[in-house]
């Protein structure tokens, strides 16, 4: 199926909503959601970001940036998954306690709005990846347009940049506490440390990078093609990286892998 056809297809199923409240990180993915709900349902179409100490700072700013160039309303709301005792114990199905409170808060904008659905930006590539929080989509009677539409995360970021999106090229910045391994805590004061380690790590010039928060030990990834340049910069990223509590850093000379942490949640199920 052509890219073209595939677009078709993403419209007809935003299109078969009638009207939607989009789940908006201000991630690509959302993004192109919110920029094709906009063209097709118009004001039938709203962009809520929930904004939480698991969400990235930074990508407010850019999500407002997004939904003011789309034209799309944009809703900012709140939510506590740390007061959810479930998600805090971080479990292997730690995403679908998240996504619940998530869709909750969303589910209760869109009855507010009276709007019939709540759309969210899970592409094609998703479904085979490792995503407990898809129950909880389903669960919700949410719909993904761009897993239906057959979408792969390359084709999502070319349709981007037709639609002219500033994030096109961005890379994904998903949760903070996907930092932590499963069975270790979640704490505010953790999620803190890992935003202000990546964000020293960002002022570094690298734009891709993870801080895995193993306790006392940070495990720095940054984009395979510079790893090099990390290893110059390890006497800074070591000091500064101490200064915020950890009592020993290390560069994974592997590069960044999305979903790293993610063998291990897998292993964990098949002995559950």
């Amino acid at each position: 199926m052509s890219l073209d056809e595939k677009l078709q297809r993403l419209k007809s199923a935003v299109k078969d909503c009638e009207s939607a409240v989009v789940a908006f990180s201000g991630g690509v993915d959302s993004s192109l959601v919110c920029a094709v709900a906009r063209e097709v349902l118009g004001d039938k179409a709203v962009a809520v970001t929930a904004v939480s100490p698991t969400y990235p700072p930074g990508e407010i700013d850019v999500a407002k940036e997004v939904a003011k160039q789309i034209g799309i309303e944009h809703l900012i709301i709140t939510t506590n998954e740390l007061d959810d005792p479930k998600f805090v114990s971080n479990p292997v199905e730690r995403c679908y306690f998240c996504k619940s409170e998530l869709l909750k808060k969303l589910d209760e904008v869109r009855e507010k709005l009276g709007f019939k659905k709540i759309l969210d930006g899970t592409n094609y590539d998703d479904l085979s990846d490792f995503r407990p929080g898809r129950r909880a989509i389903e669960e919700f009677g949410v719909v993904s347009p761009l897993a239906l539409a057959g979408l792969s995360k390359e084709e999502v970021r070319h349709l981007a940049a037709d639609y002219g999106l500033p994030n096109s090229d961005k890379p994904a910045n998903p949760c903070l506490a996907s930092r932590i391994p499963f069975g270790s805590g979640i704490t505010l004061e953790r999620l803190e440390r890992i935003s202000k380690a990546e964000g020293f790590m960002r002022s570094l010039g690298f734009r891709v990078v993870r801080v895995r928060d193993h306790g006392d030990l940070a495990m720095v990834e940054v984009a395979k093609s510079e790893v090099g340049k990390a290893l110059k910069l390890k006497n800074r990223i070591v000091e500064n990286l101490k200064r915020l509590g950890y009592a020993f850093v290390t560069i994974d000379l592997e590069g960044y892998r999305s979903g790293s942490l993610n063998p291990q949640a897998r292993v964990k199920l098949q002995i559950l």
